[in-house]
């Protein structure tokens, strides 16, 4: 039988976010304490304490989901790949449970978010959802009928770790002096696709290999490529307003950023076919990649036409928290 009650944990490098749902998914209460730094001990204990606040506050008790940086290995049953690098190759499900006297349901902070728009988001009623991080990192998650899909390493939906696909195609379309056309706009844009040169020096991932996804696609990913093609040093939001302003050095960046972001996510399609794609995370606020990704990935999908939908998030950065409670949904 469902819960009544679902409280969902945030588990982030620096907040810890709790949210509580009622039986129909509605927000009852929502907390939120700092992250102990690189304090394992502190951090557990962190959560305990902001869960049994919530509880006494409510004078209930609930399911408990909670949502980390990264994910439970099935070969150790340790952390990994956490940015929180504290958590890694730690025992956290197990130390929660015996904190908080009851089990407890982790899954990846990209997986809750993509749960989330799937139960009652954007995504609501889709067979499978794919959902994406664009951030500081970028991560995936995948739900397929309503749960998680974990898959046997535990890294369903991390695409931000796969090369950029399609390289060779994408500079054929440019000319040889680098210059081209936007492919959905027909805007002369510079560079538009990475050069040979460029193939040469892909960006160096944190991981250990170069060219991920992650090294495009991210925020610091976009500033990056921005000073690459010699322009300013800014933040990719400002990069974006420029954009939108339209000063062509900043539109030219962006247009990159959308050709590199559809090849990516055609490479989902192909691969997956999911019925809709979330994008979350903070580039996920940018318009026009609705628009534009979607008439860009054609050329890239293996199939006549492409129904798959790009949307915006619902619950934007509250489909972590959300996500983590509705681990509870069986």
């Amino acid at each position: 039988m469902a819960p009544t009650l679902r409280f969902g944990i945030d588990l982030g490098g620096t907040k810890i976010e709790l949210i509580a749902l009622d039986a129909g998914g509605r927000e009852i209460l929502r907390r939120r304490v700092p992250t102990p730094q690189d304090d394992y001990p502190a951090t557990v204990a962190a959560v305990a304490a902001l869960l049994h606040r919530a509880e006494s506050e409510l004078a209930q008790t609930g399911s408990i989901g909670i949502g980390t940086p990264g994910a439970i290995s099935p070969a150790s049953g340790l952390m990994k790949n956490c940015n929180s690098t504290w958590l890694n190759r730690k025992p956290l499900k197990q130390d929660l449970e015996r904190a908080l006297n009851r089990e407890v349901r982790l899954a990846n902070d990209a997986n809750c978010f993509a749960l989330s728009e799937a139960v009652d988001g954007a995504a609501a009623g889709a067979g499978t959802v794919f959902g994406v991080i664009l951030g500081t990192g970028v991560g995936g998650g995948v739900v397929v009928r309503g749960q998680v899909l974990n898959g046997a390493n535990a890294i369903a939906g991390e695409w931000g770790h796969s090369p950029l696909p399609w390289f060779q195609f994408a500079h054929a379309r440019a000319d040889r002096n680098g210059t081209g056309q936007h492919p959905a706009t027909g805007e002369a844009i510079l560079h538009p696709w990475p050069s040979p040169r460029e193939l040469d020096a892909a960006p160096a991932c944190y991981c250990g290999k170069k060219g991920c996804i992650e090294t495009w696609l991210s925020g610091p990913a976009l500033a990056a490529d921005h000073v690459r093609y010699g322009g300013e040093d800014l933040p990719a939001h400002e990069i974006v307003q420029l954009a939108n302003a339209g000063y062509g050095p900043c539109n030219a960046t962006l247009a990159r950023y959308e050709e590199r972001l559809a090849r990516a996510l055609a490479g989902v399609v192909n691969l997956l076919d999911p019925d809709v794609i979330v994008l979350g995370g903070g580039l996920s606020n940018i318009a026009r990649l609705y628009d534009t990704v979607p008439r860009l990935w054609p050329r890239y999908v293996f199939s006549d036409r492409v129904d798959t939908k790009l949307v915006a998030p619902q619950f934007g950065d509250s489909s972590g928290v959300r996500g983590a409670a509705w681990l509870w949904n069986d």
